[in-house]
């Protein structure tokens, strides 16, 4: 495992706030002086504003110093270490995940990322038969989308698309799922993505995996950036298949997801056809991604650790916080629309927005363009949504308020120019 004196002299670094007891630290989400200490844990770039963090999440200092430690050890020992020692480090850290997510440990097993996770869960779903049907929605994953898809070719099922309501409400995102169970007898399956990469809209997926549950549907869930970046880990969501990542809000290096399947759900997804047949039946039987990054595994610890000292609950209102803070600015334009909600309940940190009119990708790819090009503001441009494309805006915890407000101030400006 890492060097425990790496870690603990990075842990050292971060303000003293962040050591302390969670109940002394209620104050600390609106502590400026708290979250510049932590941002100077990140070594961002300076040539822009970042405000595109949902690809993948920055290594906070500690986490990076423990990854290059890991990463030498692994290339000096190779299959010295791997051979007789890795086994039994890798399930230290499959225990120490599980107990952040709030799961038994034989319930995880390693992916390189949440959609090689999915992919197992949905193409190795078993209890469908030709003439089912199964459902996604418009905000889900392309590669999901696509998984989802397939079963047509793979099950002989129907496949059922819906789009979500926009603008959304808990009770009418309910609603549709609701709607579209009742239209659709024969579904099976349901895909639900719990905070959408698209326009940061977070689903009550407890609420709707219940409905589906009544009605001897299955959910697979995709909780890809939610975990990490809203308050919840994996038993809040009484889901029996999630998928997840590491190297998003957690901070862990690339290569790093897991996949959740309940014990009494393991026989629903088919074992990986390259695990022997006579095999342990296992979770971790139903995916089979060969060598992995073996240092970037061993690195997961780190990163809970760093993230651990922050606290979820605080750092999912600090993430909140400075969404809130560029929404509130340019809700009243009128030439701008805002996807995401303001019920706490429906957002996290990501959300999107397009000036009012333009759903076409080119002319949000042009606005993400003038973003950087005009302003020094890093975003990215998402399409999908049944009602067209947009511009995802998505901080982390190196993000200031400042950067908020310069980004409120470049929306309103563009907003003026094709007003």
């Amino acid at each position: 495992m890492m060097n425990r004196r790496t870690l603990l002299t990075g842990l050292a670094a971060l303000p003293a706030a962040a050591q302390a007891a969670p109940a002394a630290l209620s104050s600390a989400t609106d502590d400026e002086a708290y979250w510049r200490g932590i941002a100077a844990q990140y070594d961002v770039t300076r040539e822009v504003i970042q405000l595109e963090n949902g690809n993948w999440g920055m290594m906070a200092r500690p986490v990076l110093e423990a990854y290059k430690e890991q990463l030498t050890r692994v290339n000096r020992d190779t299959s010295y270490y791997t051979r007789r020692r890795f086994g039994a480090d890798a399930m230290a850290v499959r225990d120490a995940l599980a107990a952040e997510l709030g799961v038994p440990a034989d319930e995880i097993a390693f992916t390189r990322n949440a959609t090689e996770a999915l992919k197992a869960l949905i193409l190795g779903y078993n209890r469908l038969q030709p003439g089912d049907a199964v459902l996604y929605a418009d905000l889900d994953y392309d590669s999901m989308q696509d998984c989802m898809a397939h079963l047509r070719v793979r099950r002989g099922v129907s496949v059922v698309r819906i789009a979500l309501p926009e603008p959304a409400t808990r009770q009418g995102l309910i609603d549709a799922y609701a709607a579209a169970f009742d239209a659709n007898p024969r579904l099976r399956l349901v895909l639900l993505t719990h905070l959408s990469h698209r326009t940061g809209l977070v689903l009550p997926v407890r609420e709707i995996a219940a409905l589906a549950r009544a009605r001897g549907i299955d959910s697979i869930v995709d909780a890809a950036h939610s975990w990490g970046q809203l308050d919840m880990n994996l038993a809040d969501l009484d889901c029996d298949f999630v998928g997840i990542n590491c190297h998003k809000w957690l901070g862990a290096p690339l290569g790093v997801g897991a996949m959740h399947i309940r014990k009494t759900a393991l026989s629903r997804i088919d074992r990986d056809p390259a695990e022997p047949a006579d095999g342990r039946d296992t979770v971790s039987a139903r995916v089979h991604p060969g060598t992995s990054d073996f240092a970037a595994l061993l690195t997961v610890p780190a990163a809970l650790a760093f993230q651990q000292a922050i606290g979820r609950t605080r750092r999912a209102a600090r993430l909140r916080m400075l969404r809130d803070r560029w929404v509130a600015a340019v809700r009243p334009l009128a030439g701008l629309e805002v996807l995401t909600p303001d019920d706490p309940e429906l957002h996290g940190g990501i959300t999107s927005f397009r000036l009012r009119g333009v759903t076409d990708v080119k002319g949000n790819v042009a606005l993400a363009a003038r973003l950087l090009e005009r302003h020094r503001i890093f975003t990215v441009h998402r399409d999908g949504p049944a009602k067209g494309a947009c511009v995802r805006v998505t901080p982390a915890l190196f993000n200031s308020p400042e950067d908020m407000d310069r980004l409120a101030r470049a929306l309103a400006a563009e907003s003026a120019l094709t007003g």
